[in-house]
């Protein structure tokens, strides 16, 4: 076998291979004769006919199998020998597939660059060094005391967070429209739920008591009928309910998965998943800073199929996202190109970091990690049986786990300081809280 290599770009290869004429007829011969033991041709025994006439029916089909793996185990061969590591599959072009003579072609594909990794203890990470105290906790019961709040109904007017419920009917031009009605729609003043027209009309209104309100839809709102248009909505007020916040007894506790041990059970279990979301943003943070400092420090071409799959791959995650089915629809491929190049240049740095230092994947932290994410389900025993029976997940699980293992590796040769802060500023805890749920009925209208 004679072999060129040509280098054509900065990781672009052009390979000529020319495999004798003999080998290829040899091995023609080879695969003809074993059909012919069993071939059925018409007129003829099975495994009878002359090798004249094997030949003349199945030559040309045989030749061309040849030819293909032909193709794929001398390109092997000499990847092998000049020890290339291609980034992908090869484009063949075929010089001279003639039966009889050599058979040519040339394979031409880019190679993985090298990486020759900078000094990892220039890498400079700020670690947020926070705790979960017992302030902290309180404040989380609290808010989870605002997610289930409490409404009795007063005979008074409504205000900021009572619940009201009401009729409305809405006219435009004073003509009815579709969606333009509701009846019994619960909603708490002030949460944000409903248009702020319709919140305004109710405040200082009891029940019994009817408001108006006028509402100016926007020329991009998304009913066509009512985009750049004006709606006189008639409202009825037809109950208002105070809000008050629930104790913290054993019924409480229940509500949120804790059925024995009460409020210190619901402390304890309140407290670990703090700490695991705390745990988590730490150590999201610090893997950004490493990451971003590795990709700086190392630069490198990509090769193209590795930038175009991890910018499909970006394409298809967003569009799952947003809920997009049709693959004519992705998102634009031009704001994923920097973000794919970072990730497929990165994905080969930190397998040269796991190569070069042998690390393997600890499997004591692979059940660490498996326990923390089952811990968020509300049967983490069927869970954990769900992940441990699904390969692809625990390969993912298994790939997080090692990655894990290098960016400690790293650490360990980095410049590390320690700043002081908070669970409230590194998670943004208490900056948005979730409004109360209404409860009731409500339509999707255009009023909500």
């Amino acid at each position: 076998m004679q072999v060129s290599l040509t280098t054509t770009g900065s990781l672009e290869r052009r390979l000529e291979v020319a495999v004798p004429a003999q080998q290829v007829a040899s091995e023609v011969e080879s695969r003809l004769k074993r059909i012919s033991r069993t071939a059925r041709l018409k007129g003829f025994r099975p495994g009878k006919a002359p090798f004249t006439v094997v030949r003349k029916q199945y030559g040309e089909q045989v030749h061309a199998e040849v030819v293909s793996d032909l193709m794929r185990s001398s390109f092997a061969e000499a990847m092998n020998s000049r020890q290339l590591k291609p980034a992908g599959g090869p484009r063949i072009e075929p010089i001279d597939l003639t039966p009889g003579a050599d058979l040519k072609y040339a394979a031409v594909f880019e190679v993985l660059p090298e990486v020759k990794l900078a000094p990892l203890s220039g890498i400079r990470v700020e670690r947020a060094a926070a705790a979960v105290t017992e302030a902290d906790v309180e404040a989380m019961l609290e808010s989870m005391r605002r997610q289930r709040p409490l409404f009795a109904e007063v005979q008074r007017a409504a205000q900021a967070t009572d619940r009201v419920t009401v009729d409305f009917d809405g006219t435009v031009d004073g003509q009815p429209f579709e969606g333009g009605e509701g009846r019994d729609v619960a909603f708490v003043v002030g949460a944000g739920q409903v248009l702020a027209e319709f919140e305004a009309a109710v405040v200082g209104a009891a029940a019994g008591d009817t408001r108006t309100a006028v509402v100016r839809y926007p020329a991009g709102h998304g009913a066509a009928a009512l985009a750049g248009r004006s709606a006189d909505f008639t409202l009825v007020v037809k109950k208002v309910e105070a809000q008050s916040l629930p104790q913290v007894d054993e019924e409480f506790c229940k509500a949120f998965g804790v059925d024995s041990g009460g409020l210190e059970a619901l402390r304890a279990e309140v407290r670990a998943s703090m700490e695991r979301e705390l745990a988590a943003v730490i150590r999201a943070r610090v893997r950004t800073q490493v990451l971003e400092q590795l990709f700086a420090a190392n630069p490198l071409d990509v090769p193209r199929s590795m930038l175009e799959e991890s910018v499909q791959q970006m394409q298809l995650d967003m569009a799952r996202r947003m809920g997009v089915r049709d693959a004519s629809k992705l998102p634009a491929r031009e704001p994923f190109e920097q973000p794919a190049r970072q990730r497929a240049a990165l994905g080969m740095i930190m397998s040269e970091i796991v190569r070069s230092q042998g690390l393997a994947v600890d499997r004591a932290r692979v059940n660490s990690r498996l326990d923390d994410l089952v811990a968020t389900y509300p049967n983490p025993e069927e869970a954990r049986r769900a992940y441990l029976g699904n390969p692809d997940a625990m390969r993912q699980v298994e790939s997080a786990v090692l990655e894990d293992q290098a960016i400690d590796y790293i650490l360990a040769q980095a410049q590390v300081t320690e700043r002081p802060a908070t669970f409230k500023e590194l998670t943004g805890f208490g900056q948005q809280e979730p409004a109360p749920d209404a409860g009731g009925t409500s339509n999707e209208s255009p009023a909500t």
